[in-house]
């Protein structure tokens, strides 16, 4: 693994490692240090330094996480074979006897898992909600009687600081500047179109957003969909075909996955935001052409999001930017959550790294995140979106987006591009910015392993454990603070984690309150497994930074 050191580091310092350094050639290759067990890469963005990691967990840490699981598993099949012989009783859906003689609707792993493992800490997802996502919101109460087979509601509600929404720049708010042109545009469309765009159901509100979605992300024109997700799932297929070659990062988005499966094209997967794998595929397809035929690939279509929504990386735009022309291939981006998140103005992955916008093909973002509405979009060329416009199921099928959603989008969007004649957009995207690299900064410090991108306000914080994962969630909840916990199968079976997510809305006291409540849980279920505190301290004691 390698570990490439910030200008802070002396040479003395350096020098005291053990494990070596490389002599690296400038710019991107350059100061690297070998340690065996953290692996980080820098180099320039249009706001700074390119910083990311992801430091592996011990080896113990490791082996126990999968020894959990089986134990779980263990005990879960002793339970299902005590039901079996009558010993027992499941409170799962089954299948009915009446169709003993159909192939099962419910595939017995995904079931056995649901049983056995997720049920036993369910009592952590869909928490219902009392107040809008910000900052601080209101936590309703429930409770089960039956080990969270099934819920009930207290009544009570009690408030807790939101480190879990991606209410990115706070927009999902109840007040704000511009909120009363949302309240009139309900009065004057109405609260739904009830028609598809291709019918009636294009709104001149709808056409004023994508000329504004265009502009802010510098395309030419730009489309805008009702779902975040169908408008992944639901245009790749309009865009490619049999015949036709999908370069995956393996560690897209869902939405993605099965638009590209549905999509019927042929589809290779690179290592995650492995620029070498990535062009080691492209070569080969190229080179090879199509199974049996040989025959050239139609179109040969790379997709990678800008920021991962787990793994709180940052995709390599210039590398594969350099790929794709160097291959002549398209290039499709997701920006669900890096559009409005990241860049000096907000305008996503590509300003971030100062880069033409008009090099993406294909740009895809929602609505749900940084604009706190709902909704998709695509921008890129006039002939890209007049043909989606036409044969997209996403735009053919589906209703139009309703008028208040959409006004809430154009103020935002208005907001950030500093056109209601104030900073207020300039002030949040610095606010998000600061508070991302501040609470980075504090949990590295506190000892916790964490990955990702330092200006990635997704922070996934490490904890591997089933058992610890739940009792995390539970912890904090107790204590005031809400979290957002994933497992297997959203993540690898041993990196369960919490993913956390900044908003431009949290105060300075909100997150140390927040880290305050961290710290206390992670010292109470020993989750502070990262080693750079150590390397820290060892470099402290042999040179002066």
């Amino acid at each position: 693994m390698a570990l490439h050191r910030n200008n802070r580091i002396s040479s003395r310092c350096m020098e005291s490692l053990k494990n070596g350094v490389s002599a690296g050639g400038p710019d991107i290759k350059e100061d690297k240090v070998h340690v065996r067990e953290f692996k980080s890469d820098i180099y320039k963005t249009n706001g700074g330094h390119f910083e990311e990691s992801f430091e592996e967990a011990a080896l113990v840490t490791a082996f126990l996480a999968y020894l959990s699981y089986l134990v779980l598993s263990l005990v879960g099949y002793i339970q299902d074979a005590l039901r079996d012989i009558g010993l027992g009783k499941s409170l799962a859906a089954q299948e009915s006897p009446k169709l003993k003689s159909f192939v099962p609707l419910y595939q017995d792993f995904d079931s056995f898992f649901t049983r056995h493992v997720y049920r036993k800490i369910r009592d952590n997802w869909n928490v219902p909600i009392a107040s809008a996502p910000t900052a601080r919101f209101d936590l309703m109460g429930r409770s089960s009687e039956d080990h969270y087979w099934t819920f009930k509601a207290t009544g009570e509600t009690h408030s807790a600081i939101n480190i879990g929404s991606y209410n990115y720049l706070g927009f999902a708010e109840q007040g704000g500047p511009g909120m009363e042109s949302i309240e009139n545009s309900t009065l004057s469309y109405g609260s739904g179109v009830c028609s598809t765009r291709q019918e009636l159901g294009n709104l001149d509100i709808h056409r004023e957003l994508e000329t504004r979605i265009a502009e802010f992300c510098g395309q030419e024109d730009a489309m805008m969909y009702g779902m975040g997700f169908a408008t992944n799932a639901l245009n790749i297929p309009t865009l490619m075909g049999k015949g036709c070659l999908v370069v995956s990062d393996r560690l897209n988005h869902a939405s993605l996955v099965l638009g590209i499966r549905l999509s019927g094209a042929s589809v290779k997967v690179f290592e995650h935001n492995n620029m070498e794998s990535l062009e080691k595929l492209l070569k080969k397809a190229i080179i090879e052409g199509q199974p049996r035929t040989q025959r050239p690939w139609k179109k040969i279509l790379i997709v990678v999001e800008g920021i991962y929504s787990m793994e709180g990386s940052i995709v390599r735009l210039p590398e594969l930017m350099a790929l794709k022309k160097k291959y002549k291939c398209y290039l499709y981006l997701d920006e669900a959550h890096s559009i409005g998140a990241i860049g000096p103005t907000g305008r996503g992955v590509v300003e971030y790294f100062g880069l033409d916008p008009r090099d993406v093909d294909v740009m895809m973002g929602t609505f749900t995140k940084s604009f706190g509405a709902s909704g998709g979009y695509i921008a890129g060329s006039k002939n890209l979106i007049d043909h989606l416009r036409i044969h997209s199921h996403s735009s053919a099928y589906s209703s139009s987006t309703s008028a208040p959603v959409v006004e809430q989008i154009l103020r935002t969007v208005k907001i950030i591009m500093g056109e209601d004649g104030s900073t207020e957009g300039q002030k949040r995207i610095r606010a998000l910015k600061r508070n991302t690299q501040y609470f980075r900064r504090r949990l590295r410090d506190l000892g916790f392993l964490t990955y990702g991108n330092v200006d990635s306000p997704v922070v996934p914080l490490l904890l591997y454990y089933p058992s610890k994962l739940a009792a995390f969630a539970r912890e904090c909840r107790s204590r005031g603070l809400a979290v957002v916990i994933v497992g297997f199968p959203a993540t690898p079976i041993i990196e369960a984690r919490a993913r956390i997510c900044l908003s431009a809305s949290h105060t300075i006291e909100m997150l140390d309150e927040a880290l305050s409540i961290i710290d206390e849980v992670g010292d109470l279920l020993d989750v502070k497994y990262s080693r750079r505190s150590l390397m820290k301290r060892e470099l402290n004691g042999n040179c002066q930074t």
